[in-house]
């Protein structure tokens, strides 16, 4: 029937503007998270969280979306809030174990709480073992990870994790105890044999990780994997020949992880014409391991590549952040109390000294936040001092809008300590912050403990010019590219705290 005319309009109800279900906005968030866009992730998520309040599912995904953007304080928060409406969900007790922890939170009640709801996850267990080593319990953290390992023995990151423990603890005999355990009871593991050797190399014990080795051949038969430690190791430790005779079945050798370490023996044999003809071809955005060895490489042999990669160092630049982060005491008893091992980690660049766990500016402690929003004002005028864009330059081609730590973290180096010669692949952007120093050491005529940038004499076993010797200062902030050789020259007594992280590389 029609209306009646004069009848007054029904009232039509505009229906509320749908919005996305919670497996719709998983996956904003997963590509914003990629992109490193989480603002457009929380755009989205913020008015479904409004519309329903109570569903924990949405927390969940902020407490991702603010973990991933590196904003601490609100990741906690929306973890908490996802805990309370959902004390009985192991993703949301482990999430919220996790952001606690790198907080600087204690933690281990709520790891015990996540393990409960989830007795085999592996990723919760190796969070219950940083959280002890946080709490002061390393002991009981190698002891957990250990009675693991002798019920799930084919479990590779726990292995790996209680070798590092136990070595930052001091332990240079039993370190890797757990891997020959395993492999009397798994002798056929290729893996396990593998990152025993691997682990055993990295400390610098090639020896060892020989025997290792040679024990693994007669278990598995021959091994290009274990050819490849197998020569590292001996080049390292200047048998050269030996080295040359594993290498050669092997070339040319395909992937970029292998290919670094056979140039790094060219380059360590003296041989930079070879070094630079086996990375012909193989350079690009997606190969940060091989871009240090050709800066070396190109420098060796005046190839006009490395001036158009190094600049002459003109990317090492130098920042004041003393007033930023005054005062600067309070900062060094923050750190200090941080420190925790006894040892440096097993595969690091630093000599006598010890080296924090986890991410440092993830952490809420006021003077740390302070030093944080310092560092990130200093990256900012860094990025926009840059020369412009070069698509074809693996360092200033990359986008500069957006900035992520790929890690932070402090180090205490004590007497004759230093960092050998090293690079940070992970990284962009790289740096040194200094917080205490010996007394007199920015004034040394030897330079000890200052940082010297583009040289690498203990690979290269000769004499480069470096770019830059930068005395330190309490207060200095050093920056250069990930990609640049650099370390510490010893100094005679003292303590000598820094701050390091690295940028992120961002996504093309």
């Amino acid at each position: 029937m029609s209306e009646a005319i004069g009848a007054p309009t029904p009232t039509r109800m505009t229906p509320p503007t749908a919005l996305p279900s919670v497996a719709a906005l998983t996956q904003i968030v997963t590509r914003a998270i990629a992109a490193w866009r989480e603002p457009e992730a929380v755009a989205a998520l913020t008015p479904a969280r409004d519309r329903t309040p109570d569903d924990a599912r949405l927390w969940l995904l902020l407490a991702a979306t603010h973990r991933a953007a590196q904003d601490t304080a609100s990741a906690l928060a929306a973890a908490r809030r996802a805990a309370a409406l959902a004390p009985h969900d192991a993703l949301v007790a482990h999430t919220l174990a996790r952001i606690a922890a790198e907080a600087g939170e204690p933690a281990v009640a709520l790891f015990d709480r996540a393990l409960a709801l989830a007795p085999r996850d592996a990723g919760v267990m190796l969070g219950r073992a940083a959280a002890l080593v946080a709490a002061g319990e390393g002991a009981a953290a190698s002891s957990f990870l250990a009675d693991v390992l002798r019920q799930h023995p084919g479990w590779y990151d726990g292995h790996a994790t209680l070798a590092r423990l136990r070595w930052q603890a001091g332990d240079r005999v039993t370190y890797a105890a757990g891997y020959a355990a395993a492999l009397a009871a798994h002798p056929n593991d290729g893996l396990l044999w593998r990152d025993h050797a691997a682990t055993v190399a990295r400390a610098g014990q090639g020896e060892a990780a020989r025997r290792i080795i040679a024990q693994a051949r007669r278990a598995l038969g021959q091994s290009r994997t274990l050819d490849l430690i197998e020569a590292g190791t001996f080049s390292e430790d200047g048998e050269i020949a030996a080295a040359d005779r594993l290498y050669r079945p092997h070339l040319p050798i395909a992937d970029a992880d292998a290919l670094a370490g056979h140039v790094r023996h060219l380059l360590r044999a003296g041989r930079a014409d070879a070094a630079r003809a086996a990375l012909d071809g193989r350079l690009g955005h997606g190969t940060p391991d091989l871009w240090p060895l050709a800066a070396l490489a190109w420098r060796l042999t005046g190839d006009p590549r490395g001036d158009w990669l190094e600049r002459g160092g003109a990317f090492v630049r130098v920042f004041d952040l003393a007033d930023a982060v005054a005062p600067i005491d309070d900062l060094a008893a923050t750190l200090r109390a941080l420190h925790r091992s006894v040892a440096a980690p097993l595969d690091q660049s630093l000599r006598g000294g010890t080296q924090t766990d986890g991410a440092l500016f993830a952490r809420l402690d006021p003077a740390i936040v302070r030093l944080r929003d310092a560092v990130l004002a200093a990256v900012a005028r860094y990025l926009a001092d840059l020369p412009a864009p070069d698509a074809a330059h693996p360092w200033l081609g990359l986008p500069r809008d957006r900035v992520r730590f790929a890690g932070s973290w402090s180090v205490r180096l004590t007497d004759r300590g230093h960092h050998v010669e090293h690079v940070h692949p992970a990284g962009w952007i790289s740096s040194a912050c200094y917080v205490a120093l010996p007394d007199g050491v920015a004034d040394d005529p030897a330079r000890g403990g200052w940082l010297s940038v583009g040289d690498a004499p203990s690979l290269i076993g000769t004499a480069l010019p470096e770019w830059r010797q930068i005395a330190p200062r309490a207060g200095k902030l050093v920056l250069f590219p990930s990609w640049a050789w650099h370390r510490t020259l010893p100094f005679t007594s003292g303590e000598r705290l820094t701050v390091a992280f690295d940028i992120a590389r961002p996504p093309l």
